[in-house]
Order: structure tokens, then sequence, then C-alpha cells
């Protein structure tokens, strides 16, 4: 049977990491090096880190317009990793993308620029290919029930139709998406199971889940319920406990086996 990639999504701030709940209040959680050798020791399959400082509308409209991606730390984390490194954050241009690769990042994530130049992800996919492309889509769920588009870190609602712009970008040839449940991020209360099956089953690509996971157990049903192709997360790799003490982890090889057990088998 195909196994999901379980990956942690670790926030950078400056030159830390930090946690988040619902996008707010930040919480530093230590040293962005420490961290990825702690999950090359557990074998991880995969890391995701991205730059929230960088999300935000006061980093993206300076009156300079400055904005400034870490290369020189990213590119000390790409030298640590054993594992597939991703990275998003205040990415706009190809040249940026180019850069990143260059330092040894695989996969680069687009949020916000995905919206405002949607351009941008056929342009990368056909120089770079769709694999190295992941398109990350915040939502929340509406007053009326309805998913709504974030970017900005959660801070702009955009009119963009969740159904269309999933389909959307696959056809612009992005080679996966990384949705996010705005609403359950930090919660440890599981998964969007709907909005995530609703992803998965309206595009061919693979989808990455992310928001909200607590335990084993929720991962097991965003795979087998929600059809998601890998398992994001970050509260449940970085905090233990009731009184949430930071302590890095990652599920043993037994505890990832209970993602294959009977109960859970109504994938289709």
């Amino acid at each position: 049977m195909f196994r999901p990639r379980i990956i942690p999504c670790l926030l950078m701030k400056e030159n830390g990491l930090v946690k988040t709940t619902q996008f707010d209040n930040p919480r530093y959680i230590g040293d962005p090096i420490n961290a990825v050798r702690i999950f090359n020791e557990k074998e991880a399959d995969e890391l995701l880190f991205l730059d929230i400082t960088l999300s935000k509308p006061a980093a993206r409209f300076t009156k300079k317009k400055e904005k400034k991606i870490q290369y020189d730390l990213l590119k000390k984390i790409s030298r640590e990793c054993f594992m597939p490194f991703s990275y998003g954050g205040g990415i706009t241009t190809i040249e940026e993308m180019e850069l990143l690769f260059s330092i040894g990042i695989e996969k680069v994530a687009i949020n916000t620029s995905a919206i405002e130049h949607p351009e941008l992800i056929a342009d990368a996919s056909r120089q770079f290919g769709s694999q190295s492309i992941i398109v990350a889509i915040d939502v929340k769920i509406g007053k009326k029930g309805n998913y709504e588009v974030f970017i900005q870190g959660g801070t702009r609602p955009v009119k963009a139709d969740l159904a269309t712009y999933i389909r959307t970008i696959e056809d612009a040839g992005a080679g996966e998406i990384l949705i996010t449940s705005i609403d359950r991020d930090g919660m440890m209360q599981g998964y969007d199971i709907s909005l995530i099956r609703m992803v998965s089953d309206a595009v061919k690509i693979p989808v990455i889940a992310c928001g909200g996971a607590g335990s084993i157990n929720d991962m097991a049903e965003a795979y087998h319920k929600g059809h998601a192709s890998a398992l994001a997360a970050g509260s449940f790799f970085v905090y233990h406990g009731r009184k949430q003490a930071v302590l890095i982890t990652y599920p043993t090889k037994s505890e990832i086996k209970t993602l294959y057990q009977e109960k859970y088998e109504d994938r289709c």
C-alpha cells in the first residue's frame, strides 16, 4: 500500500522557529538547525519551512518594497538536511526560486504570489518542473459555512472560489497543493477532513494536509478519509503533554504502521 509522507511544517520568524495558533500568537520553539538535526536522527520523510515574517503585509509592502529571504540561513539548513527540504515565504520571482534551488532546496511553496501573479505557477513549472512547485492555500470557514481563501499570512481574504482555484492551479502546472485550515492551526484537535477530501478528490496532483494534527490517529483519518497524499503538522512535532512543553519529536516506525489499520480502511 502507498505510504503517505509525514512532513514537519516548521515556521520561521527571523532566525528562530515559532509555532502559531490559528496563524496568530507565535511562540518561540527553538533553533532551526537543532531541529533539523533531531529530525535527521528520527528519519523524517521531508521538512517544510515557511517564513511567516515574509508573508505579512508589512514585510511585502514597505516604502522601498524590501523583503529578505534568508538565503544564508536556508543554505545552512539545507547543508544539515538528510531529507528533502522545501521552503515557502516571500517568493515572488523566478530568480528567487532559481537561487533557492541552487542552495539545495528541492521544492518551493508559493501562496500570495499564486493569487497575485498566477502566471508565476506556469512559468516556474516550465523552467523547473512541476514536481518542484507547491501551491499553498490557506482557508477559513466563512459565516455561511463556505471555505474562504486567505493570503498574506491569513490576513487578507480573496474572492477566489476554492473549488475553481484548485483546478486552475493544477492546470497551470502546480506539482502539489498544501491545504491548511487556519481555524485548525495549532489546535491539535484533528484535521478538517471535509476540506482535505474536497480538495484531494477534485485534483489529480498530490495534496498535503495541514492544520490540526494532534495524534497519529488524526493523520490516519486525513489519509484514509481525507484522501491526502501527505500529512503535514507543526504542533504535533514540537509539543509534548498537556502543558505543551517544547519537545521535537516524530512518529516511530511502529506508530506510522497504525496509518494502515483496518478500522481506517474506507479510502476509496
